[in-house]
């Protein structure tokens, strides 16, 4: 068997063991390399996509890997963010010594895996998704330990975060994807704009810009969709 056809499942175990260390360092404690080795994922997610194409090498195991290890990364990582982030408001509900309201952030890895299982029988999603996508619910959490924002540890702000994002997962709300078949701007106008007011947002607020730009994604996808029929 040709070695090319192992390189993009290859990516992908990095992108799942990027989130396999992600959730080492929030048990430690260490929330900022926690974020950014869910960054690093992302990273490897998109280079397994890129690659299998470029190197004519997909496979139903290679799409199947990809799911699973985008649970990790993007669905369980990131929630035990939302719950280290939980666990510091204050709010307990104690039960047999445990606190039990920051595992309330786990029903977000729940409803990616739902969204991910969804993802894999549905034919309609190649160019276009429909619901949120989980790598971009992932990134936005993963952004918020950067921001040092007070709305980040607000309990409120964060049951809504996994609330509302729970429910775009699963939604029939159509998104666009950043899967670039050519370089001209009129088919990539959404695109170009989202990377356009990503680079002037970093520039100006720097890392407190991150949230911003995936919520600019969010907003662009819904108000450019609204109504549309996905192809």
């Amino acid at each position: 068997m040709s070695i090319k056809k192992h390189i993009p499942n290859t990516i992908t175990c990095c992108n799942l063991l990027s989130g396999c260390v992600s959730i080492f360092f929030m048990c430690s404690g260490h929330v900022l390399w926690a974020s950014a080795m869910i960054f690093i994922a992302a990273v490897f997610d998109f280079l397994d996509g890129f690659a299998a194409r470029t190197l004519n090498a997909k496979s139903p195991i290679g799409g199947e890997l990809d799911s699973l290890s985008d649970v990790v990364s993007f669905g369980v990582a990131p929630s035990f963010i939302i719950a280290w982030l939980l666990g510091r408001s204050g709010i307990s509900w104690m039960v047999a010594d445990v606190n039990l309201f920051p595992m309330l952030a786990f029903i977000l890895a729940a409803f990616a895996a739902v969204r991910l299982a969804k993802f894999n029988i549905d034919t309609r999603q190649t160019s276009s998704f429909i619901g949120l996508p989980v790598p971009a619910v992932g990134l936005f959490i993963a952004s918020l330990p950067f921001s040092h924002m007070s709305l980040v540890t607000n309990p409120y702000f964060l049951l809504a975060t996994v609330v509302i994002f729970s429910w775009l997962m699963i939604s029939e709300v159509p998104f666009f994807s950043f899967k670039i078949k050519n370089l001209r701007f009129k088919e990539n106008i959404l695109r170009y704009f989202v990377v356009i007011f990503a680079i002037v947002a970093l520039i100006i607020l720097k890392l407190v810009a991150l949230p911003f730009i995936f919520l600019f994604y969010i907003l662009l996808s819904v108000v450019c969709y609204r109504g549309e029929k996905m192809k």
